[in-house]
């Protein structure tokens, strides 16, 4: 399997995150980033998408670059970036709390 730099501060497996984006899939995305980016008050929706789910969707508006984009919502919330399709970005932080998502272990 191949790596890029994002996947090397990862802490979830290949087949872990394939699972989470079969989980994603029929999910509809919680926040969405305009005009303005990635703003504070976006990140505080994501927070709290996270806090609540565990695994969102977030959709990006024409970003100018997506994987970028997508990295530092991911780094800036403490989530793991689970993937990116098209413009729509699956983030996962596990619930310290309350974990509802059981990962697959080998």
């Amino acid at each position: 399997m191949e790596h890029d730099d994002k996947d090397a501060q990862s802490s979830l497996a290949g087949y872990q995150r394939k699972y989470l984006r079969g989980l994603a899939h029929p999910l509809k995305a919680l926040v969405q980033v305009g005009q303005s980016g990635i703003t504070e008050a976006l990140l505080k929706a994501v927070e709290l998408a996270l806090h609540d789910h565990e695994l969102i969707k977030v959709r990006l508006q024409r970003p100018e670059d997506k994987k970028s984009s997508a990295r530092d919502l991911a780094q800036r919330t403490g989530a793991e970036l689970v993937g990116l399709v098209g413009h729509t970005v699956i983030l996962y932080r596990r619930s310290e709390d309350d974990p509802k998502i059981q990962l697959p272990s080998r």
